[in-house]
């Protein structure tokens, strides 16, 4: 089976990234097994200046593969920005329950958006929403959630999207 995708969309510094890190472990505590995508509108840097992996690819490896007991990490070149739903295909394990991508705002992806104190806070299209997080309830046709309200919004998405074995 195909994970399920759950966009969480909202600014810089909105609280998304807590909110989702406190819904991890909820959710894993209900036995979901959860993997994240995090778009990084910006470019980013995972890899330590001076480090093995990063002196291969310095020199000019397309894709390097860091393994240990119990981890592996992958740095490689992408001609450009990858869908999210390439992203599950090429490299999301298939028993994983739920994936919770961080951004992609302008996916046909069910999506809770995440902000402080008003929807208008961020450009978003209102289709797919599941619910809104918020310091400030928020007059929406779907639930809103505190932002503390991890619990509540769990039952939402566990309610949407049962694990495998629930199926």
């Amino acid at each position: 089976m195909t994970p399920p995708i759950v966009c969480f969309v909202g600014r810089s510094n909105s609280g998304k990234t807590t909110l989702i890190e406190r819904l991890i472990l909820e959710l894993t505590e209900a036995g979901y097994r959860i993997a994240t995508i995090k778009h990084a509108g910006h470019g980013f840097d995972l890899d330590t200046e001076g480090k093995d992996s990063w002196r291969h690819k310095r020199a000019g490896a397309s894709q390097v593969v860091v393994l240990s007991k119990g981890s592996l990490a992958m740095f490689t070149d992408v001609a450009e920005e990858l869908p999210v739903e390439d992203i599950r295909a090429r490299f999301i394990n298939k028993d994983i329950d739920l994936i919770i991508a961080e951004g992609w705002k302008s996916q046909g992806f069910p999506k809770v958006i995440v902000v402080r104190e008003d929807l208008k806070e961020v450009d978003v299209s209102l289709e797919g929403l599941i619910a809104v997080a918020s310091i400030k309830p928020i007059d929406v046709n779907v639930p809103w959630f505190d932002r503390d309200d991890v619990r509540g919004l769990a039952k939402i998405i566990t309610t949407q999207f049962p694990r495998h074995t629930d199926t």
